[in-house]
């Protein structure tokens, strides 16, 4: 009798006991297309380990996400258009996400959650953009839109500069795995946004030497313009995504956290290049559906059906309000939420939002913009598609159908005038010494140069500055220091033997620096050797330290300027990044 009465008290404690919260680990690649899958039907490589997201968890059938990389982040990290955030470019201080913007790490911090990003940032680098002042009290990785070398390069931890451990992928996930580990016992909401497929294009050798001779079965649309080794690459980088998706998911089984993790893997754009993306138009940077399609694959064996499809559409501004509603997280103190809760679709639980019905999703990318609704899509070429039937979009039928055309030209102008007035003037400055960080990091990829000083290659995200060579020549930033301090300034630099000796100044309002250039760096270029593709970004160096003194900051906007002061060679140095450590 005792023994039944035990049995039965078991069981109603175990159904009235409130369920612990979910775990989170969330997959974001960058530059890997929808048709990059296994999943989708491309025979030319094999990812089983994100292919078995579907298998035991949903795919939806249409996701979208923007055309390009840091709009997408600001959309998953906000629910809200990357316009309304003030994200309007991939670099330059564009890519910041608006202070006044929750997060949804900030949503499950509140709610008691480990928090931890592992990977490419890309929405701002200075405190509080950094990722530890969004939300996430655990960030390994880089802030900017691209890095220049995938083996052991330079990278930060929780704003610290250090030195990664082999190919960043490998080493972000490892440092996810142990994040997971170190914190087993309670919620953690994991954020991986992997680098790659984006350029440049390189990969360990045991992933290239299955791809570099490999028969390529399934062509682009237009093979003509496909370059045979970067398609190969990102193929080979693919998989090894797969690898360490599969590291991830085992790390979960072993821990037996598995049943109760959501887990979801879904890609920032389109493909970085012409290959197989199921006849799709558009690549990275178009608003056409192989620009913006992305696979969503969500995984939580407790509440979601294995092998579901889901018809409904979805889009990267629905992934906030969707695990926060799963997760049972209040969405509060958060602007406005343009995306819906998918929650009903996935695990059938809940009314079916309202929103969700005749619903228009919106792509845009500066001035290119189009509207999809049901099975049309209004392309920024203005003319209609009807994807049920063509989709490849290659026909018009705006004349077959002209009330949907209509209404959808009314619905996106009506959509972009708000995205305008949304986005507005940006005149953020640069912020130095917030005291959430003891350190600044001040990259040659938010300065402007002034005089004879070149940036290293046009896309500023990993460039460097070189031929300085007057004392007429400036590299300047417009700053903003948060809180008046003096600061330990350290530079990363290179410099040949021969061009010792130059006396460099940096100033901030009446505050000035003097420091001598005194030992040598070679300025050899470097990351070629890995590259399994010529890259169009630029190269990097051996970057070197050299402290420059201390400098007293006061409060208040400027301009910060490094310039030289006495040349004896031919030039200063080549310069990468500036660090400003609070020493009071």
């Amino acid at each position: 009798m005792k023994s039944a009465l035990l049995a039965l008290a078991i069981l109603t404690f175990a159904q009235f006991s409130p369920a612990a919260p979910p775990n989170i680990v969330v997959f974001l690649t960058d530059d890997q297309g929808w048709g990059d899958l296994s999943l989708n039907g491309n025979t030319n490589l094999e990812t089983p380990n994100i292919d078995s997201l579907a298998a035991d968890g949903a795919s939806f059938d249409r996701f979208y996400v923007c055309p390009v990389c840091s709009p997408t982040r600001a959309e998953f990290l906000t629910g809200r258009y990357h316009q309304r955030g003030g994200v309007y470019s991939t670099s330059a201080g564009g890519e910041r996400l608006d202070l006044d913007e929750t997060t949804i790490a900030d949503l499950f911090k509140k709610a008691g959650y480990q928090t931890g990003a592992f990977g490419k940032w890309h929405n701002g680098m200075q405190y509080p953009y950094h990722p530890n002042g969004r939300g996430f009290e655990e960030f390994y990785g880089f802030c900017s839109g691209h890095w220049g070398d995938y083996f052991s390069p330079m990278l930060e931890h929780n704003g610290e500069i250090v030195t990664g451990e082999g190919f960043v992928v490998d080493d972000f996930t490892e440092r996810a795995m142990d994040f997971i580990e170190a914190n087993r016992e309670k919620p953690f909401f994991v954020y991986l946004p992997y680098n790659t497929p984006h350029s440049p294009m390189q990969v360990p050798d045991r992933f290239w030497d299955k791809f570099k001779n490999k028969e390529i079965a399934m062509r682009h649309r237009e093979p003509e313009k496909e370059k045979d080794l970067h398609l190969r690459a990102a193929l080979a980088m693919c998989e090894n995504i797969d690898w360490n998706v599969g590291r991830m998911l085992q790390k979960l089984d072993d821990l037996e956290l598995a049943e109760n993790t959501i887990v979801i893997y879904f890609c920032d754009n389109g493909p970085n290049g012409a290959r197989w993306n199921g006849d799709m138009k558009g690549m990275k940077g178009h608003t056409d559906e192989g620009g913006v399609r992305s696979p969503f694959l969500v995984r939580w064996p407790e509440k979601v059906e294995a092998g579901k499809v889901v018809k409904t559409h979805g889009t990267a501004i629905d992934i906030l309000p969707t695990l926060a509603d799963m997760a049972g997280v209040p969405v509060v103190n958060t602007k406005p939420i343009d995306g819906v809760s998918l929650k009903s679709v996935l695990t059938g639980e809940g009314k079916r939002p309202a929103e969700l019905k005749n619903r228009a999703i919106f792509s845009a990318w500066k001035t290119r913009a189009s509207v999809r609704r049901n099975r049309f899509r209004l392309g920024t070429d203005n003319k209609l598609y009807d994807l049920e039937n063509d989709p490849g979009q290659r026909v018009d039928v705006s004349k077959k159908h002209p009330k949907v055309f209509a209404e959808l030209t009314k619905s996106l102008e009506m959509w972009k005038q708000e995205m305008t007035k949304e986005l507005g003037t940006d005149n953020r400055a640069f912020v130095l010494a917030d005291p959430g960080m003891k350190m600044t990091q001040v990259p040659a990829r938010d300065a402007v140069p002034a005089g004879g000083i070149e940036r290293s290659n046009k896309f500023p995200n990993d460039s460097f500055f070189g031929n300085w060579k007057s004392t007429d020549d400036r590299i300047v930033w417009n700053a903003e220091v948060a809180k008046a301090g003096t600061f330990e300034v350290e530079l990363f630099y290179t410099c040949d033997e021969e061009n010792l000796g130059s006396t460099i100044e940096l100033q901030f309002g009446e505050s000035k620096l003097k420091g001598k250039v005194d030992k040598a760096a070679p300025t050899g270029l470097e990351g070629a050797e890995e590259d399994r593709f010529p890259r169009v970004e630029s190269y990097t160096q051996d970057w070197k330290r050299m402290k420059l003194g201390e400098i007293a900051l006061a409060k208040g906007a400027g301009e910060l300027v490094l310039k030289a002061t006495d040349i004896p060679g031919a030039e200063v140095m080549n310069f990468r990044l500036m660090t400003l450590r609070r020493v009071d």
